[in-house]
């Protein structure tokens, strides 16, 4: 790209600010938690109807245990296009009534509220990034679509097999969830994140009259708690968390029962490999007593991986263009960028420019949103990424996950 169609795209974007602000405004004054399916239409309503305005075909598919996905793709494409995906939710962790207490405020070039941040912003950003480039009558090489899911902020079980399939049959992926802290860092890489329950089985008795009798369940979790904080190594990212313990019934009781819930996070799926294997290998100390061991690293690091720095390396030079500074970090929480990164080149943290994510002090910076709505439509304007581009064109689209779109919504496409 050069810089002068980068310079036009700015151009049109900073015009739009006033416009991203108010698309802003009416999702985040949809409140759209995760915990409520039927809080999601609405908001995906609003960024259909965005969408549909300038031509884009969607899709939307109903959830399980979720409020759904919706997916959206230009008017000309077909099974042998190639595309690259932009991804993001709209699901947030703040329940509803939140706005009561939490309303939409614009202070000094900032906009608050709940989800604004965390991810509203980054799906604004992508419908005005699609959208200056239809203005602009610039046309992609490789075909933008958008997907967004209703579930990541607790643990896309619904949407992550689509997300899956769609990474294994596009170009790149871009993550618009937001970027690091209030200097704006891209997500290079995350943490792969793991959830396990340790159960102790043991045997009851009165503590009093026949303790001797009895096998306790807390006794062994204390000596299980132990193992499991050994494999903490902080040099090496990786943390391992028992946030909760429960057992026991009574305080005479020697308790039959203990349980634990665990949190991992770490750095390379070598070390997920590893650390999986060393808590399903714990065993009992406590003669009588059994361990149960259940979970898993559900979501696997985001790491630097070639293809990854690729596209790390291709922001970059958009910036060049835009005149902008850009730089990279690694966040300790997961996205669905981790998944894609499995199958193609991803690049994370590409929303807004913000801070306070899941906090009371969440808020956007206004006059960023167009920036880095640049920064991803120039992005969305580069060529296949050739060394990782699949060879075998056909089948590369996989009709199962949309297969009917064309026909569903031809009558749509003005």
């Amino acid at each position: 790209m050069k810089k002068a169609a980068a310079t036009e795209i700015q151009r049109y974007l900073a015009g739009h600010q006033d416009e991203m602000v108010k698309l802003l405004c009416a999702a985040v004054g949809i409140e759209s938690p995760s915990a409520d399916p039927a809080s999601q239409a609405p908001i995906l309503d609003l960024f259909e109807s965005e969408l549909n305005s300038f031509g884009y075909r969607c899709r939307r598919y109903p959830g399980i245990t979720s409020g759904g996905q919706l997916l959206a793709m230009p008017p000309s494409v077909d099974s042998h296009t190639h595309r690259q995906l932009l991804l993001g939710h709209c699901d947030t962790v703040w329940p509803t009534g939140t706005l009561e207490k939490m309303p939409i405020e614009s202070r000094e070039g900032r906009l608050h509220g709940p989800g604004v941040y965390d991810m509203k912003a980054g799906l604004v950003q992508s419908v005005f990034a699609i959208r200056s480039l239809r203005d602009l009558g610039m046309m992609p090489s490789v075909a933008p679509v958008l997907f967004i899911n209703s579930d990541e902020e607790i643990g896309s079980i619904d949407s992550g097999p689509r997300i899956r399939r769609l990474a294994q049959c596009v170009d790149r992926a871009m993550v618009m969830e937001p970027s690091l802290g209030p200097q704006g860092r891209l997500k290079t890489a995350r943490k792969g994140v793991g959830r396990f329950v340790i159960t102790i089985s043991g045997k009851a008795a009165h503590a009093g009259l026949d303790p001797e009798k009895g096998i306790s369940a807390i006794l062994e979790l204390s000596h299980v708690v132990q193992a499991l904080h050994a494999l903490n190594d902080l040099e090496a990212g990786t943390t391992v968390n028992v946030g909760t313990i429960d057992g026991g019934v009574r305080p005479n009781v020697v308790a039959a029962e203990s349980r634990a819930e665990v949190d991992v996070r770490v750095r390379t799926e070598a070390i997920a490999r590893r650390v999986e294997h060393a808590i399903y290998a714990i065993k009992p100390t406590v003669p009588g007593t059994e361990i149960k061991v259940s979970g898993s690293i559900g979501r696997p690091p985001l790491e630097r991986t070639p293809r990854n720095r690729k596209l790390w390396t291709r922001a970059q030079e958009a910036a060049d263009l835009l005149g902008i500074e850009i730089d990279e970090g690694a966040a300790g929480g997961g996205s669905d960028g981790n998944w894609t990164s499995l199958h193609t080149p991803t690049l994370d943290g590409l929303g807004a420019v913000g801070d306070g994510a899941h906090a009371l002090n969440e808020h956007v910076i206004e006059e960023k949103m167009p920036e880095r709505a640049a920064l991803l439509a120039c992005l969305i304007m580069g060529q296949p990424i050739s060394e990782f581009e699949i060879q075998d064109d056909t089948g590369r689209w996989d009709q199962s996950i949309a297969p009917s779109l064309d026909e569903r919504t031809q009558t749509q496409v003005p």
